[in-house]
């Protein structure tokens, strides 16, 4: 097993609250080919598409899949900084309870965030989804910032909570890890959320919009939950490129229409040095890793 510091590590308690699906001050969305089009997007109960789904083919721009939730608490203090907490110190993994509404008690996981709108994404069961209501309150048992592989002081991880990384079950190789991924990404086609100075919150987009590359990368197949591999990316701190980096994310919403954008992708591991080693494994997406569906 990895030696990591999980000894040390804090769980602390997040809440928010299933979030209302919204929309801008346009009802439409212009696509890459100047086509106005009106989908859903962020928000809400998404019923019929979860973690493991195909992240490309819907007729949606941007939906999370699963339940979102925010914090809508404002301190004026601190501004936004409940629904900040929220979204920094949740990790992949981590175990999610109801904790009001007629779906009390049950307990999902989260699966992701959602940069720009800032939400939490978590993966509950079809007949949870069926009892939960908008507003229903979710408390988070955030466990995972901080954590460090103790022997592999190039590669940093964020955004995971460690049983997380133990499903995963990354091997060393001498002084690199193998992490296995579904896809590899050039970093030339990752889009909105380039910019950010941290990625202990939010994701950011894989343009889809070229053809040749999507099929070069095999890339129409992407699901939702999927590990991926970003070649030529560090993440250490922020979202940038460098040639030789690779980082490691999940896949945490649908394909987009609008330019710059496509499914979404948080952090999980990073090396400025190139200490990661992708490897291509079909079954490496959360909802086969932590079996959250049995039916993929």
């Amino acid at each position: 097993m990895l030696r990591t510091n999980v000894d040390r590590l804090v769980k602390i308690s997040v809440v928010g609250e299933v979030a209302s699906p919204v929309y801008g001050r346009s009802v439409y969305n212009i696509s890459a080919e100047g086509v106005p089009m009106v989908l859903p997007g962020v928000g809400g109960i998404t019923y019929n598409v979860r973690v493991g789904d195909p992240a490309c083919g819907w007729e949606a721009d941007h939906v999370e899949p699963g339940v979102s939730i925010e914090n809508k608490e404002n301190d004026p203090r601190y501004g936004q900084g409940a629904n900040t907490a929220l979204n920094v110190l949740s990790c992949v993994g981590n175990e999610a309870v109801v904790v009001s509404g007629d779906a009390k008690g049950a307990k999902g996981v989260v699966t992701g965030k959602h940069g720009g709108i800032e939400h939490v994404l978590v993966d509950f069961q079809p007949e949870v989804l069926d009892k939960l209501m908008l507003g229903d309150k979710v408390l988070v048992k955030a466990f995972g910032v901080g954590l460090k592989l103790l022997d592999f002081p190039d590669i940093k991880v964020m955004n995971m909570d460690p049983r997380f990384l133990e499903a995963i079950n990354p091997k060393p190789v001498d002084d690199k890890l193998e992490v296995p991924v579904t896809h590899v990404i050039p970093a030339a086609i990752m889009g909105s959320g380039l910019g950010a100075n941290q990625t202990y919150s939010g994701d950011y987009d894989i343009q889809l919009f070229d053809e040749a590359t999507r099929r070069e990368y095999g890339l129409d197949d992407l699901r939702l939950g999927d590990l991926v591999a970003i070649l030529d990316a560090d993440h250490s701190y922020g979202r940038i490129y460098r040639k030789g980096a690779v980082s490691v994310g999940i896949v945490v919403h649908t394909n987009c229409v609008t330019s710059g954008h496509g499914p979404g992708v948080t952090t999980l591991f990073t090396s400025s040095k190139g200490k990661i080693i992708p490897r291509i494994d079909s079954k490496a997406n959360i909802a086969y890793l932590l079996k959250l569906r049995t039916d993929i």
